[in-house]
């Protein structure tokens, strides 16, 4: 037991109390407001009945969260379960960690190289939470921890397990990882490691094959206008050249994600009113997307490139040691990896840190796989380079600190604005919620449901999309259009209010009077509050028919 104790202090304790410290001190707040869409849908607050198929991620697992909130609705079983696995993706890069350096420095060195790496290279998974962070790095450590101990099956059936739960989880974000991590594997555990890396890759290609065979209709046009939208508002791979007036008022629906109505955006209007300009990605587009990537890359992780730098001069001062040329391949491929995202997709923070610690991990593994080698030394200058950028990213981090605790009580206020301005109606539409739950904390219980108001049908964001939405029109009004819905909601005036932000308001004016059958009294929605308000705070609108 006590030689047993450094181990159980490396890999399991101090992981617990590093996340407990920052929740204690910094807090945790979320990176965007897809959590809390998710949320939303799992709870069925923005759906006719909770969600237990989110078609793209989730799988299986949503069926266990939706019962889990209909069970004990005041638990925030989301945050717990993935800030649970974010726990495990720690113990497990710990215990990577611990195995590589234990034996070489003693255990106060190897606990402050440890501390100084969660500071340095992963507190903010913790503190900025985002579910995409959670099952990269659960994939990537769980399949080195398993390709460091080939002969323990416990550590295989864990890395495939953590493999597992991060495929459901978000099966991209598991196969990027488990691309990243293939040197690693073979480093250390050789043709060992080849069974672990081939029940990963066939779990990725029999799971994604099931996915698509058992996707339906409806999960389908989900899937193919997520990608779609995606390429236009996140990628800029498309430039809108409308032919018609529905075409001109789709683009501006696309721009405001108010993706909701089948009839003016699908398929057949992104083929039509997109098209791929080369030549504006080229000169414009792709240059702008470089450059925010490498200034991204150096104002938030130079801890992280400064410790990529410190291995990398140790091999460059290394002639002697095995391998090199592969070890510059994979220099070069990481560094493709980041830039290539950047450059063709995104490569937000939630994606960005995740690869960034993986590179790390793979390059520590290549260094210090051979346990025979003497690098005391090189170990302590890690310590060092990390400590020397130990103050200027603390600073950072008080300042997004500062930064996220404004956020969120701006938030709260627009939350609290929200259900002042819409009560006591039980159904509210509108397109102002969720973004005020940006930077709230994970580990509470946040629901626009409560003992009055019991549906939100919202109007922009990607759930207008999900196939939870035309249900929970149709449950609502008797109809699944989208025009027709809003017009049967607006009959009902005592039960329903229209909680939106000026932009979406006129928008939707334009939208209502461009799906107007001959006939029909015109439905505008008018607000009584004072021109001199801000023109961007949401407010209560009523809706006229004329």
């Amino acid at each position: 037991m006590v030689k047993r104790w450094p181990r159980i202090w490396h890999c399991l304790i101090l992981p617990a109390l590093l996340l407990g410290l920052t929740g204690v001190v910094l807090g945790f707040y979320y990176e965007t407001n897809d959590d809390l869409a998710i949320i939303q849908l799992l709870r069925g607050n923005t759906a006719a009945a909770p969600v237990t198929n989110l078609h793209l991620y989730f799988h299986g697992l949503a069926w266990v969260l939706a019962g889990l909130f209909r069970l004990l609705p005041m638990v925030p079983w989301f945050g717990v379960l993935l800030y649970g696995l974010l726990y495990g993706a720690l113990v497990l890069t710990f215990a990577v960690l611990d195995r590589l350096v234990r034996h070489r420095v003693a255990p106060g060195f190897v606990t402050a190289l440890l501390v100084l790496f969660y500071g340095m290279a992963w507190i903010e998974h913790a503190m900025w939470f985002n579910y995409m962070r959670v099952p990269l790095l659960l994939a990537g450590a769980g399949l080195l921890y398993a390709a460091q101990r080939p002969e323990q099956f416990r550590a295989r059936l864990i890395g495939v397990l953590a493999f597992g739960i991060s495929w459901l989880i978000r099966p991209s974000a598991a196969d990027l990882a488990l691309l990243l991590v293939v040197p690693g594997v073979l480093w250390l555990a050789g043709r060992r490691g080849l069974p672990v890396l081939g029940v990963a890759v066939a779990w990725a290609l029999v799971g994604g094959v099931a996915a698509s065979l058992l996707r339906g209709n409806e999960a389908t046009t989900f899937r193919t206008l997520d990608v779609l939208k995606s390429n236009v508002n996140d990628y800029q791979l498309y430039r809108p050249i409308p032919r018609t007036p529905a075409d001109s008022l789709g683009v501006q629906a696309v721009e405001q994600w108010m993706l909701g109505d089948s009839t003016l955006v699908n398929e057949a209007f992104f083929s039509r009113a997109y098209v791929p300009d080369v030549r504006f990605f080229t000169q414009q587009a792709l240059p702008e997307k470089l450059r925010e990537t490498a200034m991204q890359l150096v104002r938030n992780y130079f801890p992280v490139l400064m410790l990529l730098l410190a291995l990398q001069v140790w091999v460059a001062a290394s002639p002697r040691m095995g391998g090199r040329s592969k070890f510059w391949l994979l220099q070069g491929a990481f560094l493709l990896s980041l830039f290539g995202l950047g450059a063709l997709l995104k490569l937000p923070s939630r994606l960005a840190l995740p690869i960034l610690d993986l590179w790390v991990l793979t390059n520590l593994v290549f260094l210090l796989r051979d346990s025979r080698r003497p690098v005391s030394q090189e170990i302590l200058s890690l310590l060092l380079v990390l400590l020397l950028a130990a103050a200027p990213y603390s600073y950072k981090l008080w300042h997004r600190y500062i930064t996220l605790q404004a956020e969120q009580q701006s938030g709260r206020r627009a939350l609290a604005r929200f259900r002042r301005l819409t009560y006591p109606a039980r159904i509210v539409v509108t397109d102002a919620v969720d973004a005020a739950y940006k930077s709230q904390n994970p580990l509470q219980v946040h629901t626009i449901g409560s003992a009055y108001l019991k549906t939100c049908l919202t109007l922009t964001g990607w759930p207008t999309l999900d196939p939870s939405q035309p249900r929970l029109r149709q449950r609502l009004t008797g109809t699944r259009d989208f025009a027709e819905s809003l017009r049967g909601l607006a009959r009902r005036r005592a039960a329903v209010k229209w909680y939106l932000t000026p932009a979406t308001a006129q928008l939707l004016n334009r939208h209502l009077a461009w799906r107007q059958q001959t006939g029909q009294p015109r439905l505008t929605l008018r607000t009584r509050q004072p021109v001199s308000a801000r023109n961007d705070l949401p407010r209560v609108y009523i809706p006229v028919f004329e």
